[in-house]
């Protein structure tokens, strides 16, 4: 590993520690080098906040004082995992800032695709003389932020199917109920999820045998806004997801739209045609970057047989059935097989 593989590396690291806050930002890690050694790191803060470049200058000055601390930026080489950003949003754009200090060098994990970046911000590091490597660790630098280039290129939320199955390959009981066939350590990194992701999905039949929360009460930090496909509003407003109003709850119907602080009733048009890309596509207007579908053997395999899933994250339990619903099947073989206690976790990727 090189010296810039190394400190963009520890970008990487730096800017999934904005995991679950900086949506519909990406999450961008920036490090500070000066002589070979770090003197100043941030990643990009919760939505609204500071970027990452101007939390690394700003370790600087903490570190050194100001005045001590200009002197050491226009020697030092700044390593970001994103293009710095070249717009005016939420903060002045990054690019003018690393300009305005002088900083001697800047290497880049991957361009940002976002209109109003989308190379803009290196050519304003070139044109003042600063020299500019692009592409280190691209390929990892791109994966962290791929729900932001999914929503950016493809006009909808980056999709993560989720389900347990037994061992023999089966995902629910053949007659409706609920049972559970991950462990409890499964079903906590399952509340950690949630608490990365913008939101989360079920369908009519999981909501109304499960009776679920979908909340992150086992893992800190906020939970999802929660998606109900319920066609003919069947679920009672008994039920908890109508009880806990903490987070935004969508329900997609054919009945009526409607909007009450945080319950939205959202009617759709020829309900069964094209089911799945018209909620992503309301889901992308509603600055949604991601989300879980949680739903059953019919949710599922809508979002599978549509082609609109990017990742799969598959708990295989320490049981086996004999009987039941088969699993849904994925085009692709797992990439990846992590244990979780007695659980075996299978990653796929489309």
């Amino acid at each position: 590993m090189t010296e810039d593989q190394r400190f963009m590396s520890r970008c990487i690291a730096l800017a999934q520690l904005g995991a679950g806050t900086t949506s519909p930002n990406p999450m961008v890690g920036a490090v500070i080098v000066h002589e070979g050694k770090i003197v100043g790191e941030g990643y990009t803060s919760p939505y609204g906040g500071p970027h990452a470049e101007v939390n690394a200058v700003e370790a600087v000055k903490i570190q050194y004082g100001e005045e001590q601390a200009y002197s050491i930026l226009k020697q030092s080489t700044v390593y970001v995992s994103l293009e710095p950003c070249a717009h005016y949003g939420k903060t002045p754009p990054c690019a003018d800032m690393l300009v305005a200090l002088g900083v001697n060098r800047v290497v880049i994990g991957c361009e940002d695709p976002f209109g109003k970046v989308n190379g803009l911000g290196i050519v304003k590091l070139q044109e003042a003389g600063i020299e500019v490597e692009i592409g280190v660790l691209e390929e990892e630098c791109r994966f962290i932020n791929r729900r932001f280039f999914t929503k950016i290129k493809e006009n909808r939320p980056y999709v993560i199917l989720k389900w347990a199955e037994t061992k023999d390959g089966y995902f629910a009981p053949e007659v409706p109920a609920q049972v559970w066939i991950s462990n409890k350590a499964s079903k906590q990194l399952t509340h950690k999820w949630r608490s990365e992701e913008d939101a989360i999905l079920v369908g009519t039949a999981t909501a109304l045998i499960d009776n679920p929360m979908l909340d992150n009460r086992l893992w800190t930090g906020k939970s999802p806004k929660r998606v109900l496909i319920d066609k003919s509003l069947d679920v009672p407003r008994s039920h908890k997801l109508f009880v806990d109003q903490k987070t935004d709850l969508i329900v997609f119907n054919e009945q009526k739209t409607e909007w009450s602080g945080n319950l939205k009733y959202i009617a759709l048009e020829n309900f069964d045609m094209y089911l799945p890309q018209n909620i992503l596509y309301q889901l992308y207007l509603m600055d949604v970057q991601s989300i879980i579908i949680e739903g059953g053997h019919r949710t599922l395999d809508a979002f599978i047989h549509a082609g609109l899933w990017d990742e799969a994250r598959v708990f295989v339990g320490d049981t086996m059935w004999d009987r039941g619903i088969v699993s849904p099947r994925l085009p692709v073989p797992y990439k990846e097989e992590i244990q979780v206690a007695s659980d075996t976790l299978r990653l796929y990727y489309r």
